[in-house]
């Protein structure tokens, strides 16, 4: 009998108290973030994932504005748009990393109720091969880039007279989750967006705006066919196992997230394990997520073992392969 009501708690009770505490502990709260009708502003939006992203949400009602450095491609993608959806797309030319060229087309937009910031640059190579001056295009591009946007956008989004909640969401990486060889200065960028986001969503929670941070894996986009011709041998092996996906695949699950306001937005099933294996202390609204990040803690930390046993394994075996050849 007693192994019976032992049996009872441990399956039943213990879980229940765990998801009630975790109902009471999950911050911010849950919260609903509507898009049709609204201004989504996406940086990187002439290719790849922003012009992905610019059509679901111009296909959703919301009036969209995109930004990107060519004037070129910018009037390419909004003639795509509007053929695909019948909707204008406001265009802005600007490089992320000038802040006045970047507050001049913020302000020149009007007020954002979404703010998607999509820009990126990737070298895939070892740092002892790169020159100081691609570390510091990365670094510009990717975490100061992003910066200056927030930092443009954001006396407008807190001021807004639109009572309806507000989104900051940033594209980040799974290399912005754990480190891969060959992925220095990306990952470093793609790892400081999180740091930003997190304490970014402490500072705006009380405006009514909330961060979410979007985790793609490879995406078919033209960066990543110009990535690959570049990617060392080594960072090939790591990352074969790792599936990738359709441009308008991570943007269908990225406006998903970002309208429930997920903190963590995963793309496929590697990016759910990952970020639930690397959930930390980041936030978290649905408790029911907590509660496998909780329970998943420990078998997650032995599977991430696993595969850096599988890596270090493979980085081994690369190197003597080479000194034997030598």
């Amino acid at each position: 009998m007693g192994d019976a009501n032992f049996a009872f708690f441990v399956l039943f009770l213990l879980p229940v108290f765990l998801l009630a505490v975790l109902y009471f502990l999950v911050r911010p709260r849950p919260v609903k973030i509507p898009i049709k009708n609204r201004h989504v502003f996406i940086t990187g939006g002439s290719s790849g994932i922003g012009l992905a992203l610019a059509h679901r949400a111009a296909a959703e009602g919301a009036r969209v504005s995109i930004l990107a450095r060519s004037p070129d491609k910018l009037e390419e993608a909004r003639n795509a748009i509007r053929l695909a959806t019948g909707m204008e797309v406001a265009a802005f030319a600007a490089d992320v990393r000038d802040f006045e060229a970047v507050k001049r087309a913020v302000d020149d937009a009007g007020p954002i109720d979404v703010l998607l910031l999509n820009h990126g640059v990737f070298v895939a190579l070892e740092l002892d091969k790169m020159e100081l001056s691609e570390v510091k295009f990365t670094m510009d591009v990717n975490l100061m880039g992003t910066l200056n946007l927030i930092k443009a956008a954001l006396p407008a989004m807190k001021n807004r007279n639109d009572p309806l909640p507000a989104s900051i969401a940033l594209v980040s990486s799974q290399a912005g989750q754990v480190g891969i060889y060959g992925y220095v200065a990306y990952s470093a960028s793609k790892f400081g967006l999180r740091g930003l986001a997190e304490s970014l969503q402490q500072e705006v929670i009380e405006d009514n705006i909330h961060v979410s941070m979007i985790f793609p894996p490879d995406t078919d986009t033209p960066g990543l066919a110009e990535e690959n011709k570049r990617r060392p041998e080594l960072t090939k092996i790591i990352t074969a196992s790792s599936g990738s996906m359709k441009a308008d695949e991570v943007a269908q699950k990225a406006l998903d997230g970002i309208k429930c306001g997920d903190f963590i937005v995963s793309c496929n099933f590697e990016g759910i394990a990952l970020s639930l294996a690397t959930a930390g202390l980041s936030p978290q609204r649905s408790f029911l997520m907590a509660f496998l990040e909780v329970v998943a803690a420990g078998i997650l930390r032995i599977v991430a073992l696993g595969m850096q046993w599988t890596w270090y394994r493979s980085i081994e075996k690369y190197h003597s392969q080479r000194k034997g050849a030598s």
